[in-house]
């Protein structure tokens, strides 16, 4: 079996990508800073259940620090690298736009720097569908994606184009997967699902940016890790899209599902839109099936279902968490 690198390891999607592929007998070396940008105890109780499966070890770590990456690569013999590690979080992204260049796109270098002096062909690169602005969904992975509208998207372009000159230059093998609003258990706290769960079951208002007829292609966790470790395959450049399939719901679609789940209404507190989130989204995965055969599995009244569930589950310590920016 092969031992992969996981950078943000710790995060909703990283964590439950190093346990399928700990699941299938890989060796993995998880890697995270912990920053506090939402609730740092989400994430220690994420690293802390792949901490008692076999085959993990934990490496507290910036992509941004080049001295601790080469010492790490040079312990370990990576067989693949997915570079799940980012700044997420548009809005936030515009308060603070260094940390997300830093992050997502010197740190996304940083690590094809250590990959090309330590010959490691394979790298999967997390990206997002946030570079669709401006484009008329369903979106295809031909579409040209030259105005990103938010600092967060920008960093995001950057690191594919570098990882562009990394393949032709030194032949690095990069999948880049683009994300569409990933939710499920345990999920970002400072995403909607979370958030608007919490808010339900608490009685507390949900704040609402927007009039909540934006629409987005939710897609759950599970399918996403699927999709993910699937283009470990060598593809030489390929940008692709990780999608839900289906239609894409509004947010007051998604409210109606969490009161129906939760059995309390919202209280809805109306905010502006903002000019740094996108109106709507949708993803056309063919390319997915085709050059993975991958199938997303989990539509969103299922997927919200198991959210409520969990969070009942953890109720005794979620109602504390912060939820970030």
């Amino acid at each position: 079996m092969s031992k992969y690198l996981v950078t943000g390891c710790a995060g909703f999607i990283g964590a439950k990508t190093a346990e399928m592929l700990l699941a299938a007998g890989h060796e993995v070396v998880g890697l995270d800073n912990l920053n506090a940008y939402y609730d740092v105890r989400l994430k220690e109780h994420r690293v802390q259940r792949l901490q008692t499966l076999s085959g993990f070890s934990f490496d507290r770590m910036d992509l941004e620090d080049a001295g601790a990456l080469k010492t790490l690569f040079d312990r370990h013999d990576f067989d693949g690298v997915l570079n799940l590690a980012a700044r997420a979080g548009v809005r936030y992204s515009v308060e603070n736009p260094q940390v997300y260049v830093s992050t997502n796109t010197i740190g996304a270098v940083n690590l094809m720097e250590e990959m090309r002096r330590k010959s490691i062909k394979k790298l999967v690169l997390a990206s997002t569908s946030s570079l669709y602005a401006g484009q008329h969904p369903p979106f295809s992975e031909d579409l040209p994606v030259n105005h990103p509208i938010s600092p967060y998207a920008a960093s995001k372009k950057a690191a594919e184009v570098m990882a562009y000159s990394y393949h032709h230059l030194f032949g690095l093998d990069v999948s880049i997967v683009r994300y569409f609003t990933v939710y499920g258990p345990a999920g970002r706290p400072d995403m909607s699902p979370f958030r608007f769960i919490k808010w339900v079951a608490e009685g507390s208002p949900i704040t609402l940016f927007g009039d909540g007829r934006q629409t987005r292609d939710f897609t759950y966790v599970d399918d996403i890790t699927t999709g993910t470790i699937a283009a470990l395959q060598p593809l030489g450049y390929e940008i692709i899209n990780l999608g839900g399939g289906r239609r894409p719901w509004s947010i007051l679609e998604l409210i109606t599902l969490i009161e129906g789940l939760v059995g309390q209404k919202a209280v809805i507190e109306f905010k502006p839109f903002q000019k740094a989130d996108m109106q709507d989204t949708s993803a056309n995965i063919e390319k997915a099936r085709r050059l993975l055969g991958w199938e997303p599995h989990t539509d969103l009244p299922e997927g919200i279902a198991r959210c409520v569930e969990w969070y009942r589950a953890n109720e005794g310590w979620l109602p504390d968490i912060d939820l970030g920016p």
